[in-house]
């Protein structure tokens, strides 16, 4: 698996872009969208497609919301 540069998710589905001769990791659309408009991403504020909620907060993915403190939510659920 590949580890995103964006939020550090290990995704057996991740990609990458290069531009520029920088090549970079992405596991979503959300956090690659984030890296070129912006160096500091945060989740809570950028939620570009899907995302996850619980107890009525979003999150871009389920590893961002556990890392904020959620718990059972899957991505591919």
């Amino acid at each position: 698996m590949a580890k995103c540069d964006v939020c550090g998710n290990d995704y057996d589905k991740a990609f990458t872009l290069t531009a520029a001769g920088r090549t970079h990791t992405f596991d979503s659309f959300e956090c690659a969208s984030t890296r070129w408009r912006r160096p500091a991403p945060t989740a809570a504020a950028r939620v570009v497609g899907h995302g996850v909620e619980q107890c009525g907060r979003i999150f871009c993915c389920a590893h961002c919301a556990k890392k904020a403190g959620a718990s059972g939510l899957k991505d591919r659920a």
